[in-house]
């Protein structure tokens, strides 16, 4: 009885932050959901229609939006990824200096992805630090020789300051999983044989996995849905999808709302999946522990 009434307590305490909360956030995606499908009585539409969502798939645009979208989600999640773990694999070793080097690794965790790309456009830009530093060594003749990373085709810049930023986020997590486990394993392969690769690959990977699936299902669903860094460090066109969304948005031709609403509709539908593709992974590796 004790323990309901507290529940309770709890639940009353919290009810007025979380209607106003869960208020603000739905009342936001049923008005953005409306609008896509062109649906906005205040300019005289009042007939819904899926014509958004057709103009929106047929257009050129936002079809190599998405394309582009996918490669960095999906490189930038990949990379960091084998980064992390390798990374995870070097600082569950014994050395010196190991809570110092663990420390200054995660010290990133905490800053902006903001600060991260103004970082990024000032080290790798054409006119930034490492051209300079370039041209001062004679690498180079010119600063404007230095590789376009920033603002380039394939998101170069937008890709490095995920790296930067996702990297020590998935190493932490792998990491905890690593500490968790017991060096018992691998000593026992290794009494039976089996060379550095074989115990990675049939000990530690298999427990790692689970680990590894649901922290690249959370990056991926970041930097997927993410503005900040690539209207910052991406090129003009074609822009991924949350900045070609954005502009569209803010067009002064209040035509393109239902599509740019459209595009947030898309976008929001590919996170969801995402989510429920976490939960769904950790409900089954939960369960086969």
């Amino acid at each position: 009885m004790n323990d309901r009434r507290e529940q309770l307590k709890l639940v009353l305490m919290l009810l007025p932050a979380l209607t106003i909360v869960v208020g603000l956030f739905l009342g936001g995606l049923l008005l953005g959901l409306l609008q896509s499908f062109d649906y906005m009585p205040l300019i005289g539409r009042t007939q819904p229609t899926v014509q958004p969502y057709l103009n929106l798939f047929r257009a050129p645009a936002f079809l190599r939006s998405l394309a582009l979208t996918a490669w960095i989600s999906l490189l930038s999640t990949a990379l960091s990824t084998a980064l992390a773990t390798l990374c995870a694999l070097a600082l569950r070793r014994d050395f010196a200096g190991k809570r110092l080097i663990t420390f200054l690794f995660q010290l990133n965790i905490p800053i902006p992805h903001l600060v991260g790309g103004i970082a990024v456009m000032f080290l790798f830009s054409q006119s930034g630090l490492l051209a300079r530093i370039a041209y001062g060594l004679g690498a180079i003749t010119q600063p404007a020789d230095f590789p376009a990373l920033i603002f380039d085709p394939l998101g170069a810049g937008i890709i490095l300051e995920y790296l930067w930023k996702s990297t020590p986020f998935t190493a932490i997590i792998l990491l905890a999983v690593l500490q968790a486990v017991s060096e018992d394993y691998e000593n026992v392969a290794r009494n039976l044989g089996a060379n550095r690769w074989q115990r990675f690959r049939y000990v530690l990977w298999p427990l790692l996995l689970p680990g590894m699936l649901r922290a690249s299902i959370l990056v991926f669903a970041f930097t997927f849905g993410a503005f900040e860094v690539p209207y910052l460090l991406g090129q003009t066109y074609p822009a991924v999808l949350p900045v070609l969304a954005y502009r569209n948005y803010t067009n002064v031709d209040l035509a393109a709302r239902p599509e740019a609403m459209a595009m947030s509709m898309v976008i929001t539908a590919i996170i969801v999946a995402l989510i429920i593709a976490y939960t769904k992974l950790t409900e089954f590796f939960v369960r086969a522990e």
